[in-house]
């Protein structure tokens, strides 16, 4: 669990940016939105075949060739 130390002096607004940074960093917002609603596994599957071919149009990825 995220958490900060508001130190003397510190702004409200600087802590918050603090801790919205360590919360972002630790995945918990991108996990809750995940596990929001079910989702099927063919669904899945398809979001992953989809962000595959994504990165492969993007470029970042070298294609091995097959033997």
């Amino acid at each position: 669990m995220p958490g900060i130390v508001i130190r003397d002096g510190d702004s409200f607004e600087a802590a918050l940016k603090r801790f919205k940074k360590q919360v972002e960093k630790a995945g918990t917002l991108a996990e809750v939105r995940k596990r929001e609603a079910f989702e099927k596994p063919s669904v899945k599957r398809k979001k992953k075949d989809a962000a595959a071919r994504k990165r492969l149009k993007k470029g970042n990825y070298e294609r091995k060739p097959r033997y």
